[in-house]
């Protein structure tokens, strides 16, 4: 088992609830753990001298394609080393933080992470976990379904056959705003109900990783 790559994206480490639940998947799980925390060190946005960089030669690249080469291969080799991943990505207005694309446009090279035909990606079968706490509720019936924008971007990049294509699991903490926006707080019953699940959710997948693959 190689180690477990995780990447945080929320902005309030001290009351992040994808972070509470992203906890307990690593306090269950039995391997190294690498953590890239986007909070405390934020990627740069892909910028000219990266998209340019990806397609010059070492010797011919400027100093500032030299510096965003560099940046790059530091985050896709971290990336490819990892067995499993785990993503603590909550929802930002509908959609993905800008600190988690941000990560996401630096590591997705064409011919070296992605585009290399289905199943072809190095990462191809690993299991990714995406731990998704949101302040309302996104499910069937509830006045935000259908606004949910992060889960199927989410699912479109990390799982599609000529993109990484992981085997992705989505934990969803919701109504998280029930404890502190007073709209919410009755509530409350439905935010604890699902953080539960959340955090049970996130123990049983990394009992399963835990276990060695047998062979038959």
């Amino acid at each position: 088992m190689s180690y477990l790559l995780r990447v945080n994206a929320s902005a309030t480490p001290d009351t992040s609830f994808s972070r509470r639940v992203a906890d307990t998947f690593t306090e269950t799980w039995a391997g190294e753990v690498v953590t890239r925390d986007l909070a405390h060190s934020p990627v740069a946005h892909l910028d000219a001298a990266g998209i340019t960089a990806r397609a010059t030669a070492p010797a011919d690249r400027t100093a500032a394609q030299a510096t965003a080469a560099a940046l790059q291969d530091e985050l896709v080799e971290e990336f490819l080393g990892a067995s499993a991943y785990l993503f603590a990505v909550p929802m930002y207005n509908y959609s993905i933080p800008s600190v988690f694309k941000a990560w996401l446009d630096q590591v997705m090279v064409p011919g070296r992470t992605i585009g290399l035909g289905p199943g072809a990606a190095p990462t191809a079968g690993r299991t990714a976990i995406v731990v998704s706490a949101r302040g309302g509720g996104y499910g069937p019936g509830a006045p935000q379904h259908g606004k949910d924008h992060l889960v199927p971007a989410l699912r479109t990049i990390l799982s599609d056959t000529v993109l990484f294509g992981l085997d992705v699991h989505f934990i969803t903490p919701e109504l998280t705003f029930a404890p502190t926006v007073d709209q919410l707080r009755p509530l409350l019953h439905l935010h604890e109900a699902s953080l539960a699940e959340s955090h049970d959710l996130a123990r049983r997948h990394a009992e399963k990783l835990n276990q060695p693959v047998g062979h038959g």
